[in-house]
């Protein structure tokens, strides 16, 4: 029997432990046979490596740094690379896995993997930051390509750190291989839409979920914890492509909550120029903790991971739950949800419009061929809404919810996938 990973029920939990027991779920519910099971409760690679840069003072610092490639079954490794002074292995980990079931879930010909490396980008200049991203390719190069496994932007990295890297993996290897890296600029093979496709995917999956719910989106109001890229693109398209009311943001420096809306062009100039959304004229404050708990239509936890808890999930009022954050429900939390009939759009689906985007970078860099922004956008929106009613499929199927009919559905495409190639 696969041994399962305890519960730390409402502690905060290792979320690799998260990412393992969110998977034994679905494969008790799928009955999956115990080999596969257990190929898919680990990684297949995970690699460490340590990263010498020359400092802009002439010293030298060595950083450590990630790459875990979990599944590859359904194709090459995908997943971004995130520079985080409190970067861990087992966050990698679990990334790495949500990426296999976020890819399978969007049915991408991809499998899942992440990268990262500990350090302090707010505190190191671009100089720094170039010679440490060269430094992470020259260490990982041989493991990486367009068809083995293809890393993109994550947590505080960018299109220009992209653009680096993939720079450093042609001059390696010899070829100009562009579908190595997405999120790179458009210069140099980047996609159109990229910039907000998380959020743009997510809104699709909102404007499905309103409708299977009977909801009327016009002027509905809505709460986004982190404004952040995601968090921001979400308050603007929820506004202008949906219609709703943005009545709160938030990010690590506080909150601001408006009844009558929040404008997120002025919010993000007060950040700009502030440093925080917090005390922007015309607002009151809010914490990140209180926002979770307002009575809104819909709430987008767009920041960290774990915010929905046990301990404040019988507080959560909004109808819609729209996760662009990784990992921001615990599974205590999303029992309790469930039982009130609360809609959860996971996160393996709800923010993968960003590597559906990707997906189609990476087309086009193979074949050559770039489209533009209406084509990419209708490319998405099909893809969010054909995977939710998939999802909402599952859920009806089964009478479980979203999480567990969205894990079900991927664990059972890749399931399939490794069995097909006799992995087991």
């Amino acid at each position: 029997m696969v041994t399962q990973a305890p519960s730390t029920h409402g502690a905060y939990e290792n979320p690799f432990a998260v990412a393992q027991r969110q998977l034994d779920a679905a494969a008790a519910k799928l009955g999956l046979p115990e080999g596969v099971h257990a190929v898919l409760r680990h990684p297949k690679r995970e690699v460490h490596v340590s990263i010498p840069v020359r400092m802009d003072d002439g010293s030298t610092r060595v950083f450590q740094g990630f790459r875990v490639q979990y599944n590859d079954a359904r194709g090459p490794f995908k997943g971004g690379i995130r520079f985080h002074p409190e970067e861990t292995i087992d966050t990698v980990r679990a990334l790495a896995a949500w990426m296999t079931w976020k890819c399978a879930v969007m049915d991408l010909p991809l499998g899942g993997g992440k990268g990262g490396v500990i350090c302090d980008p707010k505190k190191m200049s671009a100089g720094e930051l170039e010679r440490l991203c060269r430094g992470y390719i020259q260490s990982i190069w041989r493991l990486i390509g367009p068809g083995i496994d293809v890393p993109a932007p994550d947590v505080y990295t960018t299109p220009q750190m992209m653009g680096w890297m993939m720079d450093e993996y042609c001059k390696v290897v010899g070829v100009n291989a562009p579908g190595v890296i997405t999120g790179k600029p458009l210069s140099i093979g980047g996609s159109l839409v990229r910039d907000d496709a998380t959020a743009r995917g997510g809104m699709y999956t909102v404007r499905e979920a309103a409708r299977y719910l009977g909801l009327n989106l016009k002027n509905a109001t809505m709460a986004i914890q982190g404004f952040g890229n995601a968090g921001y693109h979400a308050a603007v398209l929820g506004s202008s492509m949906l219609g709703c009311r943005v009545v709160a943001v938030s990010d690590t420096g506080g909150g601001i909550y408006n009844p009558q809306g929040i404008d997120p062009q002025k919010a993000l100039a007060h950040k700009r120029s502030t440093g925080s959304v917090a005390n922007m004229p015309g607002t009151q404050p809010i914490s990140n903790e209180d926002l979770l708990t307002l009575d809104v239509d819909v709430l987008c936890p767009a920041a960290l991971e774990q915010v929905i808890t046990q301990a404040n999930a019988e507080l959560v009022k909004a109808r819609i739950i729209a996760e662009l954050a990784n990992g921001p429900t615990t599974p205590e939390a999303d029992a309790v949800l469930w039982k009130r009939g609360l809609l959860v759009i996971p996160d393996c689906l709800c923010n993968a419009g960003g590597v559906t985007v990707s997906y189609y970078e990476w087309v086009q860099n193979n074949c050559g061929e770039y489209w533009d922004s209406d084509e990419v956008d209708r490319k998405l929106d099909r893809r969010m809404t054909r995977s939710f009613q998939d999802v909402l499929a599952m859920s009806k199927q089964h009478e479980v919810d979203m999480r567990s009919a969205a894990y079900m559905l991927a664990v059972s495409r890749v399931s399939e996938a490794v069995q097909a190639r006799g992995w087991v």
